[in-house]
């Protein structure tokens, strides 16, 4: 190689006179500077350095990779670290010392949802007393989890980047899951708005600016009818309360004087309330000694001696109701209530689940969170069969009181062996008790109600919903 020929030069040069040898070997060794990352540059196709710019660029995937695997394994190390405390503190709530109990049970409510999933399934092997902590703690993390779905169910509508009907209207539907229904020009100009809106919100200033209204009754669940709204209807946005999910309008009002019984005289307000429509409430109700006003004259607007509670039904196919507000008749001549203001109560129901049981499985029964659904009894009738299911609500409370409706508005179908599914024709109930209902449903089955699954989809778990509404400006006849 060249290499060994400089070696051989270097030694010939020891001859020369040591001028001529200094020269001679600065002029080599540049020689040398040069050719040699020639060399090495030849050989690096061949397994060689790599280029530097390569050499980076696998350096930097190399670290990437290496902090990937860092993160997962800190993830990983947070689980097992989390699951052991919470077990750690279920051991704890067998305590001998009543302080350490209490702290291991506040501990796993802190802990939040979470800990559902290490908490014990079943009561085999605990005592009384940690069966009854543990339910405790598991009704405060459903409830917890409950909470935190209602609020991840708000919807945030973004109006920011729209001009017209056509692009307003599907930023709500996008932003909300709710289609419109309309006939309208999608070109009228509408107003961009910066701030993110609630969903009825932004519902009411596209459609003040569009002229138009909400018909309930031409939609459905997923579906708003919109059409042209009344020449002397007022602006919708101030005429709205928005609270929470709702939306709360005064729609009348009526006043009468009994001229014999100045107590049966009444001033009836009627207002509707309407709800995000993914989110319908398990009843509403309203307690009667909670409402109050305030009138243009300085008077107070007191409610009637009617009753402690209005209770309303509602029902998922259409977004809203209609109730009246019974008040005292005004003894001075106002003109208009200046607010009116009152408590609007009602249960929203969880995430919902489904529940699968095999139609061959002899009183298959199923939990999750706090519903139980048992499959009691599969038997002919007629050409048919009916499926007779039990449906349990730990703590039910008001959920099945009044407002037992939405359970008979749970999916329930068939899956058959090819897949294919069957729609029940009807149902009836057979049981109501404090905690649950007896529903026996029909269907056409045929010769394969054995290999057929049994498909029961439902909220399984309530919320207690409480918020205060404040409506201003309403005029009196």
């Amino acid at each position: 190689m060249r290499v060994v020929w400089f070696m051989r030069t270097v030694t010939a040069a020891t001859h020369w006179n040591r001028r001529c040898f200094v020269a001679d070997l600065l002029w080599i060794g540049l020689v040398v500077l040069i050719l040699v990352p020639n060399v090495m540059a030849q050989e690096a196709p061949n397994g060689g350095a790599e280029e530097p710019a390569a050499q980076s660029a696998a350096d930097n995937s190399d670290a990437e990779n290496s902090d990937a695997d860092n993160s997962d394994a800190e993830t990983e190390a947070a689980r097992r670290a989390f699951k052991s405390d919470v077990l750690e503190w279920v051991d704890e709530l067998d305590s001998p010392t009543l302080r350490v109990r209490k702290e291991a049970e506040r501990s796993l409510i802190e802990a939040g949802p979470k800990a559902l999933d290490h908490l014990p399934k079943n009561r085999v092997g605990i005592s009384l007393e940690v069966a009854e902590r543990l339910e405790r703690v598991k009704k405060a993390l459903v409830a917890s989890r409950t909470k935190d779905e209602i609020e991840t169910k708000s919807i945030q509508i973004r109006l920011d980047k729209v001009s017209n009907l056509g692009e307003a209207l599907e930023a709500i539907s996008r932003g909300s899951g709710v289609e419109f229904e309309h006939n309208a020009d999608v070109a009228i100009p509408v107003n961009p708005v910066v701030t993110p809106l609630s969903f009825w919100h932004a519902v009411d200033l596209v459609l003040d600016q569009a002229k138009l209204d909400v018909n309930f009754y031409g939609g459905d669940s997923e579906t708003l009818r919109l059409d042209p709204r009344a020449a002397e209807r007022p602006s919708r946005v101030d005429s709205a309360a928005y609270v929470g999910v709702y939306r709360i309008e005064a729609t009348s009002v009526a006043s009468r004087r009994n001229l014999r019984q100045a107590d049966l005289s009444g001033l009836n307000i009627g207002i509707e309330i309407s709800w995000a429509p993914s989110l319908t409430p398990i009843g509403l109700t309203i307690p009667v000694a909670q409402l109050s006003g305030k009138l243009d004259d300085g008077a107070v607007l007191k409610p009637q001696d009617s009753g402690e509670t209005i209770d309303v039904a509602t029902n998922s196919e259409i977004a809203f109701t209609e109730l009246y507000l019974p008040m005292k008749l005004p003894a001075g001549q106002p003109s208009r209530i200046e607010s009116l203001s009152g408590e609007l109560k009602a249960l929203l129901p969880g995430e919902k689940k489904m529940f699968e049981i095999s139609l061959a499985e002899p009183n298959g029964k199923k939990k999750i969170d706090a519903m139980t659904v048992q499959l009691e009894e599969v038997r002919r009738n007629g050409p048919l069969h009916e499926v007779r299911v039990a449906v349990e609500l730990d703590q039910a409370g008001r959920s099945l009181e009044s407002h037992r409706y939405w359970i008979f508005e749970n999916q329930v179908f068939i899956r058959r062996k090819d897949g294919s599914k069957a729609q029940h024709l009807g149902f009836e109930v057979y049981r109501q008790t404090e905690s649950g209902v007896g529903i026996g449903y029909l269907f056409d089955l045929g010769d394969a109600a054995n290999d057929s699954t049994l498909v029961y989809q439902s909220p399984t778990s309530v919320i207690p919903n409480e918020v205060p509404f404040v409506i201003q400006d309403i005029p009196l006849p």
